[in-house]
C-alpha cells in the first residue's frame, strides 16, 4: 500500500497519521511531547515506522508551532524550547527518501477545515487557542502569506485588555501586552494559578472579554466571512466561552461587517488532517 503520512508536532503532544489517496484517515497514534529535541525526533521516527510497516510513503507533512521557514523546512517553535532552527525538512527527506513539506500549524490546520467545508468562504480565519493562541487564512483556497513568506502572527496583537492580576500578564515572544499572554492556555495557568478546566465562571468572562477583543480587532482587519477556532482551551470553553467572546466582539465592531464565528467540527485533529491534506497536495 502507499501512504501519506501527516504529523502535528505540538507542544504537549505528538499525534501522527497515515491516510491513503482519496483522503481517508487510516491510523493515528498519540504520544505526550518529550522535553529534549533528539528524543523528540527519535519518538517521531518510532510513530512513523508504526504507521509505516511494510508500506511505502509517497510524501509526508508536519504542522508544527511558529516561527519558521515553509521554504527550507526550518522549524524553531516557540513553544519547544528545545527545537531551535531544526532544518527539519532535510533530515526527514534524508531519512525517508521522500518529499517532506512543513508548515506553521495554524496554516495547515486552516487547510484541513477549508477542505472539509462543504460551502468554500472566500476568506477562511482559522484559530487555535491552546498552549499558545495563533490563527492562519485562507483567502480563495490560498493561504495568505506576509512579506517574504513570513506568517502573521495574530496571537500577538496588544488590546484594550481586562485582568485581576496585571501583574502576572507576560508573553513567551517577550512583550508584556500580547493578547496570546491573556488568553492562551500557558497565559491562564500564569496569570489564575490553575488550568483553563479549573477556572471560575467570573474567570472566564474575562478571558472571553479579552479574547472577543481579539476578534473584533481580526474581524475589522481581515474581513472575514467565517472565523473557525479551535485548540484546547476553546474547544474546553465550548459555546459558553465563545458566545461571551462573539457578544464582545460584535458591541464593539463598528462599520465592518461581523464574520460567523464558531468551534470546528474536527476537534483538536484539524493540524493532523491538514497535515494529510499539505502531504497529498504539496506547498506553493
Amino acid at each position: 500500500m502507499e501512504l501519506f503520512i501527516g504529523l502535528d508536532i505540538g507542544g504537549t503532544k505528538f499525534t501522527v497519521a497515515s491516510g491513503d489517496s482519496q483522503g481517508g484517515l487510516i491510523k493515528k497514534i498519540t504520544e505526550a511531547t518529550p522535553p529534549g529535541l533528539d528524543e523528540g525526533l527519535e519518538l517521531l521516527h518510532v510513530m512513523i515506522y508504526k504507521l509505516k510497516m511494510n508500506n511505502k510513503i509517497l510524501r509526508m507533512a508536519a504542522a508544527t508551532g511558529g516561527p519558521l521557514d515553509w521554504q527550507k523546512g526550518i522549524v524553531s517553535p516557540l513553544h519547544q524550547p528545545a527545537w531551535r532552527e531544526v532544518p527539519l525538512k532535510a533530515m526527514m527527506e534524508k531519512r525517508y527518501g521522500c518529499p517532506f513539506y512543513v508548515d506553521v500549524d495554524t496554516n495547515v490546520a486552516a487547510q484541513g477545515e477549508y477542505m472539509h467545508l462543504k460551502q468554500k468562504p472566500v476568506k477562511l480565519l482559522y484559530i487555535t487557542l491552546s498552549t499558545g493562541m495563533g490563527g492562519g487564512l485562507m483567502i480563495n483556497g490560498e493561504i495568505f502569506r506576509g512579506i517574504n513568506g513570513a506568517h502573521p502572527e495574530i496571537g500577538h496583537q496588544s488590546i484594550n485588555f481586562k485582568c485581576e492580576y496585571p501583574e502576572r500578564i507576560s508573553c513567551e515572544c517577550g512583550a508584556n501586552d500580547c493578547l496570546e499572554g491573556l488568553v492562551s492556555g500557558n497565559a491562564i495557568r500564569r496569570i489564575y494559578q490553575k488550568p483553563a478546566e479549573d477556572l471560575t465562571d467570573a474567570e472566564w468572562r474575562e478571558v472571553a472579554y479579552n479574547f472577543g477583543q481579539g476578534l473584533r480587532n481580526l474581524a475589522a482587519i481581515y474581513s472575514p466571512d467565517l472565523i473557525i477556532l479551535g485548540g484546547s482551551v476553546a474547544l474546553g470553553g465550548g459555546e459558553p466561552f465563545i458566545s461571551q467572546a462573539k457578544a464582545v466582539m460584535q458591541r464593539l465592531l463598528k462599520i465592518v461587517p461581523a464574520p460567523k464565528v464558531r468551534l470546528s467540527r474536527l476537534g483538536t485533529d484539524s493540524p493532523l488532517i491538514g497535515a494529510l491534506c499539505l502531504a497529498r497536495s504539496g506547498l506553493g
